[in-house]
């Protein structure tokens, strides 16, 4: 399966910032543990900047979930109902989730504007926290756009939970290229 929508490429780029996140603060934890354990020298601030840039990858990824959503499913439920009241049912779900989401870009971004007024900082560098509480907040709105975009293809393009590409199609993809 093939695609190359704007919404696909997208996906994917949401995607890889949550990865690339998630990356960067397991290779932070790991250089500050080598630090503190065998070298007696940690990483100044290694602690607030895994733990804001955590919450970065978390919310971006919940933007991919947004758009995947393949774990939230209730399979034996899903399974014997007809497709039309599967569609609704998940028709509700997204839109809870929709609402949820909006909720949450909401507070935090006044999170995000009161670490700015306030002047929010890491202990030992002094690096401010807004500028993570923005990644965050941003990784919520593509959360919205993400969730959005899903809840429209459930209900009004009538796809369901399992209409996207798996690793395995993705492979395939790529071995086709070469």
């Amino acid at each position: 399966m093939q695609s190359h929508s704007l919404a696909d490429r997208v996906i994917r780029w949401v995607e890889r910032i949550a990865g690339a996140t998630l990356g960067l603060v397991t290779v932070l934890i790991v250089i500050s543990s080598l630090g503190r354990y065998g070298f007696a020298k940690p990483v100044p601030d290694a602690f607030d900047l895994s733990r804001l840039i955590l919450g970065v990858a978390i919310m971006w990824g919940f933007a991919s979930l947004g758009y995947r959503g393949s774990h939230i499913k209730v399979d034996i439920l899903a399974q014997a109902v007809p497709r039309g009241v599967l569609r609704v049912m998940n028709s509700i779900a997204w839109s809870v989730l929709l609402i949820f989401t909006a909720l949450l870009v909401w507070k935090i971004f006044g999170r995000v504007v009161n670490a700015q007024a306030g002047g929010d900082a890491t202990m030992d560098l002094r690096l401010p926290h807004w500028p993570f509480f923005a990644a965050i907040w941003a990784g919520l709105v593509a959360a919205l756009f993400t969730t959005a975009w899903r809840l429209w293809l459930i209900a009004v393009r009538g796809r369901d939970l399992d209409d996207f590409e798996s690793i395995d199609d993705l492979i395939r993809e790529g071995e086709a290229r070469e």
